[in-house]
């Protein structure tokens, strides 16, 4: 039987995530951070990351994930997800530039679950 709270996989952190309203998908694009539903883009400085987590592959730790909980100055709450490696969705060096300037204010697991 698996623990309720158990926060070890990608899949669990997600439906949680979508549990407390984070539940709406953001991609990155050449034209900033896309609300995946709307269309709406955002700046970096629109943008509010409030918790980082990581995930490796079990057989293969260059298998990595990571998912960042994200807020928008309008309040709107979702994720971005990028896998490392040959499994991203994403120009890396663009990913990077996006994801290192948007501001970062980590919150407690408590607060968001």
């Amino acid at each position: 039987m698996s623990d309720a709270n158990d926060m070890s996989t990608l899949s669990r952190v997600m439906e949680k995530l979508s549990e407390h309203g984070y539940g709406q998908e953001f991609r990155i694009t050449g034209k900033g951070c896309e609300l995946t539903d709307t269309g709406d883009t955002f700046a970096p400085e629109d943008l509010l990351i409030v918790r980082v987590f990581r995930f490796e592959g079990v057989s293969d730790p260059a298998d990595m994930s990571v998912l960042y909980a994200v807020e928008t100055s309008g309040g709107t709450k979702g994720y971005l997800l990028d896998a490392f490696g040959t499994y991203s969705d994403y120009d890396t060096d663009l990913f990077a530039k996006f994801i290192s300037q948007v501001p970062v204010e980590e919150r407690d697991d408590q607060i968001l679950f």
